[in-house]
Parts: C-alpha cells; sequence; structure tokens
C-alpha cells in the first residue's frame, strides 16, 4: 500500500491522482519571502553619520593578510512538490510535499568542512483533515507515525520529520498557503542551527555566520520557542547576505528610492547603513546596508552588489545603530571572499560568496531526485 492510499484510508478522503510536479521548476516561488513590502526606515543605522559611499579597498586588502572573522555559513533551501488533490468533504485540496535541508559549513586553515546538516521530509494537509479539531499537533503526530511505519517507507529508507498543516482561507490559494508551511519550518531549522551552534560556544568577534538570504523573520506568537525576544542573543555575531534583493523596496530615511544611489555604488565600497522594521518582522530592528563586491562583466548595475543586514542586539544598538567599525569590518571581509568566482555557472556569480556557494552546493547535493521523490507516493 502506498502512502496516498494509507492517507485515504487513515483520513476518509478520496485522491484524484492528479499530475505530479515540482512546484519550483514550473514557476518562481509565488510568495516574496526575503523582503516586506513595507520596509520602515527609522534613522541612519551606525555610529558614523556618512552621507555618501565609504571606500573600503584599503582595508580589505589589509585584512587580507589578517585571519578572516568569516568562519561558519549558513544555507537553506526547500524543494516543494504538489503530489496530488484529496476530497475531503464537499472541498479539494491539494496535497504538497517537501524537502527541506540547511547546512551549514566551517572554514578551518583555509579549508571548508561540513559543520552539520539538517535533512527532513515534509508533508503539508490542511487543518481541516482533523475532523474533531482537537489537539492538532497529536492528530497530525499519530498520521505521521503511521506513514512511516508503511512498507514503502521503511523499503526506500525514508521518514516524513514532520506533517505540517495549514488553516484555510477564504479567497486564498491553498497550494500558496502549504508551500509557505514548508518554507515556514525552514526557517525553524535554521534558526534551531544558530541556537545550536551558539551554545557550543562556536560563535564569536572572530568567528561570525554568515547566513545566505535575509534575517528578516516573521513575526512569532510569544509563546512560540523561535520567538525573536527569546533568540535574538543567538545572532549576535551573525549576519545576512542576499544576492538578489529588490531595490525599489530601498528607501532612505526621508522615503525616497535608493535605487539609483545603490546601482551607482563604486567598486569596493559601501552605502551607509540603516536601521530599519518591517510589516513582517514586527519590532525587531536591523542595520542594513549594500556593498559592491564586483563591477565588471556583469547584466545589470545591481549585479555585484549585496544586501548585507545585522540584527541590532543591545538597547544601545536599537537607539543608536551598529558599531561603524564593525560594519566596515565585516564589508572588507565580504570583499575578500568574493574570489574565486564561479563565472558562467550561475546567473547570479557576481554576487557569489565562495563559501557560500560551497554550502549550498553541499545542501543541494543531498537532496533526492525528483523523480524519486514524488514516486514514493
Amino acid at each position: 500500500m502506498n502512502v496516498l492510499r494509507i492517507l485515504e484510508k487513515e483520513i476518509h478522503g478520496k485522491c484524484f491522482g492528479s499530475r505530479r510536479y515540482n512546484v519550483d521548476t514550473l514557476s518562481l516561488s509565488p510568495l516574496a519571502y526575503d523582503e516586506s513590502p513595507k520596509m520602515i526606515y527609522k534613522i541612519q543605522g551606525e555610529t558614523e553619520k556618512h552621507k555618501s559611499y565609504i571606500n573600503l579597498e584599503i582595508l580589505a586588502k589589509r585584512m587580507a593578510n589578517s585571519d578572516p572573522i568569516l568562519r561558519f555559513f549558513l544555507d537553506g533551501s526547500r524543494h516543494t512538490y504538489k503530489i496530488d488533490d484529496i476530497a475531503l468533504g464537499n472541498n479539494v485540496y491539494p496535497i504538497v510535499a517537501g524537502q527541506i535541508g540547511v547546512g551549514c559549513c566551517r572554514r578551518d586553515n583555509k579549508r571548508m568542512f561540513p559543520q552539520h546538516l539538517y535533512r527532513e521530509f515534509v508533508l503539508v494537509l490542511p487543518s481541516v483533515v482533523n475532523k474533531d479539531g482537537n489537539n492538532d499537533e497529536l492528530f497530525f503526530n499519530l498520521l505521521m507515525q503511521k506513514l512511516n511505519a508503511s512498507d514503502v517507507l521503511k523499503r526506500y529508507e525514508i521518514e516524513f520529520g514532520k506533517i505540517l498543516y495549514y488553516h484555510t482561507r477564504k479567497d486564498e490559494d491553498s497550494e500558496k498557503l502549504a508551500i509557505a508551511k514548508i518554507q515556514d519550518r525552514m526557517v525553524e531549522l535554521e534558526k534551531i542551527m544558530v541556537k545550536e551552534l551558539t551554545e557550543q560556544k562556536l560563535l564569536a568577534s572572530g568567528a561570525y555566520l554568515l547566513k545566505d538570504g535575509s534575517l528578516e523573520y516573521k513575526m512569532t506568537r510569544t509563546e512560540d520557542p523561535f520567538h525573536f525576544d527569546k533568540i535574538r542573543n543567538n545572532y549576535r555575531h551573525v549576519i545576512g547576505v542576499s544576492k538578489s534583493f529588490n531595490p525599489d523596496l530601498a528607501k532612505s530615511v526621508s522615503g525616497q528610492s535608493n535605487a539609483k544611489f545603490i546601482a551607482e555604488l563604486p567598486l569596493y565600497s559601501r552605502t551607509p547603513a540603516f536601521m530599519y522594521s518591517s510589516e513582517i518582522s514586527g519590532e525587531e530592528r536591523y542595520a542594513i546596508w549594500y556593498l559592491r563586491i564586483r563591477g565588471a562583466h556583469i547584466n545589470s548595475p545591481f549585479d555585484g552588489i549585496l544586501k548585507v543586514e545585522k540584527v541590532l542586539i543591545s538597547e544601545r544598538e536599537r537607539q543608536a545603530g551598529l558599531s561603524s567599525e564593525e560594519i566596515d569590518t565585516i564589508s572588507a571581509n565580504l570583499i575578500n571572499e568574493r574570489n574565486p568566482a564561479c563565472y558562467g555557472a550561475d546567473e547570479r556569480w557576481a554576487n557569489h560568496i565562495y563559501p557560500v556557494f560551497l554550502t549550498e552546493s553541499f545542501v543541494k547535493s543531498k537532496y533526492l531526485s525528483t523523480e524519486f521523490f514524488i514516486n514514493i507516493f
């Protein structure tokens, strides 16, 4: 008996044998995870009041002979799949599954080593599957145990790490809600990874963690174990670096677009840092700045520019901004990470930080193929 037949039996539904496919390859992600539609820029986000670009070429050359402060590199990604449609009562809902990979690599003596990897298979169902509506967590955990005990999953030595569920909403696409749940689980695993590195006392002023992507995590309920008030200190030595960003969302303190200012960034220079919060993150505050690491053989004015973020930890930082010296040190180290470039191997080559590229490759190498994964159902 395969996974879908077990599901039909356990939740009293009917599957239709719909076409199975990888959602990610069909189209771009339907959700904008990395940036809020409304960023709220409050004041300048650093201790020195810069009005123009800050050139860091000399500082980067000087630091090239020192040990880099970027020692750990984290990348999280997910592959999502439409598996089938299932009828429950008079309604039909999509069945969505995913593979999540969150990996961390470390650098010792100029060599890269895997530090840790979370690989998790998940299934996403509507909450109405639990007809009684009592204790969703217990219900879906018991359902997961029954699926994991099936011969088909045992034969392939595969287990689901989670059955996620979403509450259906009127006029909202159920498939998008399901994909958002997989994204949320990936972010949760990233937070767990950062927590473990912090508890092991591996992160310090000379051993930063570079996370690929934004640190702008979605606001959660106060009782959530990963509510940012509870985990903020874990991010004292963590920076987020985005290879792509929407320049139209970058506003000055006065609310004017900063797109032209960012596009004209000279090579090896950064913008002043701004302090911002957003509708997604609630009251959390960040310092954000843009840094150009490459300026030749580019396809657009924003190629070769990184968006860099750091959570403001202390109350002093949240009022006065991040130390400009720390921003310069982080930026100079990022400039020194730009080579060797994987020219032509990726459309984002001009924005690649090479150890992040290696970490991405490490995580992606652990995925099951699309054909194999969707056929276990």
